[in-house]
């Protein structure tokens, strides 16, 4: 069973974590993982300069439920003074830690020279995380991948630069930029920055089960675990997981337990988001839910034309 670790002064209770995802790990779904055993939850990535710019779209990412403790707030840029400075702006809010990101992958951040982009700039890393440090009281984590290519993997580097900086833990995705989320995670990197620093390490990538997340934690030594893209449509891979560390049998969850979770699921997105906002924001849910189940192409086609609670009830019921 994984021990849990500390963030500063913050438990970590079994050390499960929900890794931060546009578009997905809202806090409908973060409070679901949570049900399920996730010991720490992070919010979608939120820019700094849309902070700072007041854009309307930046505050429903930033509302944290008072069920979603240890959570930890997720910031993206490139500016170091910019980032410091909104940091400090909301760092009364309900969230527990500060996340920044450095893995992000997709072109429009990346042609931006943040996310993993700055892999490739140690000297602006370390300015970016020293300010932000600095800055604030409640403890600061870093998430990166290996590298930026096959021919830059500085992932050690970065850590130490983290550590230095006064990083309270690091999360690493073990591809590199280039890989997206493409071939096979290279877990030694992570093994390699645990025996490097002495600040927690969070492993992430390719841990989709029980079994490859203890594979995981016996071959890398991490203190955590952070699942992102396996928990879509499946947030009890915690319980899963947990289960799996403890000794015991879990059973997949049954058709039945699966229809009940996508209408609880429905309920609380419609607690968030309008009745109608909700829906559409449910229809890549029901995909990932019921992926790989006996007419799931069908019902994945009719539920793209569904726009209210009732009809996606009715739909589940006769599916």
């Amino acid at each position: 069973m994984l021990k849990g670790f500390k963030i500063g002064n913050i438990n970590i209770d079994g050390g499960l974590c929900l890794g931060p995802m546009a578009g997905v790990s809202d806090l409908p779904f973060r409070h679901l993982c949570k049900e399920m055993g996730a010991s720490l939850l992070v919010t979608e990535m939120v820019s700094a300069k849309a902070i700072y710019f007041k854009n309307k779209n930046t505050e429903p990412l930033m509302k944290i439920d008072k069920v979603e403790h240890p959570i930890a707030l997720q910031l993206f840029g490139s500016d170091p003074d910019i980032i410091a400075r909104m940091a400090a702006s909301i760092e009364d809010r309900e969230f527990d830690i500060f996340d920044f990101n450095m893995g992000c992958p997709v072109p429009k951040i990346v042609n931006n020279g943040e996310g993993s982009a700055l892999m490739k700039n140690p000297k602006l890393v370390e300015e970016i995380l020293s300010k932000l440090v600095k800055s604030v009281k409640k403890p600061v984590t870093l998430k990166i991948r290996r590298g930026f290519n096959e021919e830059n993997i500085n992932a050690v580097e970065i850590a130490k630069i983290a550590e230095a900086s006064g990083i309270s833990a690091i999360a690493i995705h073990a591809r590199t930029r280039e890989q997206y989320y493409s071939g096979k995670a290279d877990w030694s990197t992570i093994k390699e920055v645990k025996s490097a620093i002495g600040i927690p390490v969070i492993g992430n990538g390719d841990v989709v089960d029980g079994k490859s997340a203890k594979e995981m934690y016996e071959y890398t030594g991490c203190d955590g675990i952070m699942i992102a893209r396996a928990a879509r449509g499946n947030p009890w891979i915690f319980r899963e997981i947990r289960g799996y560390l403890s000794g015991e049998t879990v059973e997949k969850p049954s058709k039945e337990e699966i229809v009940d979770m996508i209408l609880k699921h429905c309920r609380l997105q419609m607690e968030y988001d309008d009745e109608i906002m909700a829906i559409r924001k449910m229809r890549k849910h029901v995909a990932w839910y019921t992926h790989g189940m006996k007419g799931s192409s069908l019902l994945r086609e009719k539920v793209n034309h569904i726009e209210s609670y009732v009809e996606l009830e009715n739909l589940l019921s006769s599916s």
